[in-house]
C-alpha cells in the first residue's frame, strides 16, 4: 500500500527515445523497415528449412527455432516501440508491461539456450565427426529443441508473479523503450530484493552458464581445427562456425554487460544503444549472416527456385 497521500500507480508511461523528437519520423521509418526485414529474413529461414530436405539436419532445425524465437522476441517489442516513437511516449497497463517483460525474458533466454545447443552441435560435428549421427539422433534433437522453450516459458511466471507483488506509488515513467527489468525496479516503492534475487539466479543460470558452456565448446573446436593439416580443411571447418560466433558475440556481450556485470553507471543513451544491439541488431543480422555465409542455405534456395520454375514451366494436368 502507498503511504500518506501517495496513490498507487495503475499504468506506466514508456518514455522511449527522449530528446529525439526532431528525428522521430526518421527513427520510425528506419525501425519499421528493420522490423519488416527481420520478419522477412527469419520467415525466409523458417520456410526454407521447412521446405528443403537437404536442410533437415540438426544444425538447421536449431536455426529454424532460433528464427522463431527472433520473430517472437522482436514482435513483442518493436510494434509498441514504433508507437512510442511516433507519439513521443506511450501508456501501458501494469499487466501489459509485465506480460511484455515475461515474453521478453522467455524468448531471450530461449535464444540463449538455442545458441548453446547450436554450439554443442558444432562441437560434435567438428570434434567427433564419426560419432555425429549416433550422438545427434532424432530423439535427442527433439529434446534439444523442446526443452529450451519449455524451461524458459515455465520458469519466468515465477519472476512475473513477484513483480505483481511490488508496489508503485511515485513516478510511473519507464525510462526505456520497452518494459525491462531495471527501469521497472527503479520506480518500485516496495522492497525489490526478492525479484532481484530471482532475476540474478535466472540470469546466471540461463545466460552466464550457457556462455561458459559455449566458450568451452569453442575452445575444443579451435583445438580440433588446428589439428587439421590442410588450410582448406581448416577454413571449411571454421566457416561452419563463423556465423554462429558473430551472433554469440553480439548477443552475450550485451546481455552480460547489461544484466549480470554492468560496467559502471551507464547513461540513458548508453543503455539504450546496448539494448538496441540485442533487441534489433541481432535478430536483423542473424538471417543475413546465416544466409550469405552458408553454402547449404544458398544451395537449398537454388534447388527450391529450380523446382518452382520447373513446376511452372511444366505444369501437371489431371
Amino acid at each position: 500500500m502507498c503511504e500518506g497521500n501517495g496513490s498507487a500507480v495503475t499504468q506506466f508511461f514508456i518514455l522511449g527515445f527522449k530528446n529525439l523528437e526532431n528525428f522521430k519520423i526518421s527513427l520510425f521509418f528506419m525501425f519499421l523497415l528493420i522490423y519488416i526485414l527481420i520478419l522477412l529474413g527469419n520467415l525466409f529461414i523458417i520456410t526454407l528449412v521447412s521446405a528443403s530436405h537437404h536442410l533437415n539436419v540438426p544444425m538447421y532445425l536449431f536455426l529454424r527455432n532460433l528464427s522463431v524465437a527472433d520473430i517472437l522476441f522482436t514482435t513483442n517489442i518493436m510494434p509498441n516501440m514504433l508507437y512510442v516513437i511516433v507519439t513521443g511516449g506511450g501508456d501501458i497497463s501494469i499487466t501489459g508491461c509485465f506480460i511484455q517483460y515475461y515474453v521478453f525474458c522467455s524468448s531471450t533466454f530461449t535464444q540463449s539456450l538455442i545458441l548453446t545447443v547450436m554450439a554443442f552441435d558444432r562441437y560434435v560435428a567438428i570434434c567427433h565427426p564419426l560419432r555425429y549421427a549416433p550422438i545427434m539422433s532424432h530423439k535427442l534433437c527433439q529434446h534439444l529443441i523442446f526443452w529450451p522453450w519449455a524451461i524458459c516459458f515455465v520458469l519466468f511466471p515465477i519472476e512475473v508473479a513477484s513483480l505483481f507483488q511490488l508496489t508503485f506509488c511515485g513516478s510511473n515513467i519507464i525510462e526505456h523503450f520497452f518494459c525491462d527489468y531495471s527501469p521497472i525496479l527503479v520506480i518500485a516503492s516496495s522492497d525489490t530484493s526478492t525479484v532481484q534475487t530471482e532475476d540474478f539466479i535466472f540470469s546466471i543460470s540461463l545466460t552466464l552458464v550457457p556462455f561458459v558452456v559455449i566458450t568451452i565448446s569453442y575452445f575444443c573446436i579451435v583445438f580440433s581445427i588446428l589439428k587439421i593439416t590442410s588450410i582448406a580443411g581448416r577454413w571449411k571447418a571454421f566457416s561452419t562456425c563463423s556465423a554462429h560466433l558473430t551472433t554469440i558475440f553480439i548477443f552475450y556481450v550485451t546481455q552480460i554487460t547489461i544484466y549480470i556485470f554492468p560496467v559502471g553507471e551507464d547513461t540513458f543513451y548508453a543503455k539504450t544503444v546496448k539494448s538496441l544491439l540485442y533487441t534489433v541488431l541481432t535478430p536483423f543480422i542473424n538471417p543475413i549472416i546465416y544466409s550469405m555465409r552458408n553454402h547449404e542455405i544458398k544451395r537449398a534456395l537454388q534447388q527450391l527456385i529450380y523446382r518452382k520454375s520447373k513446376t511452372t514451366t511444366h505444369p501437371r494436368f489431371p
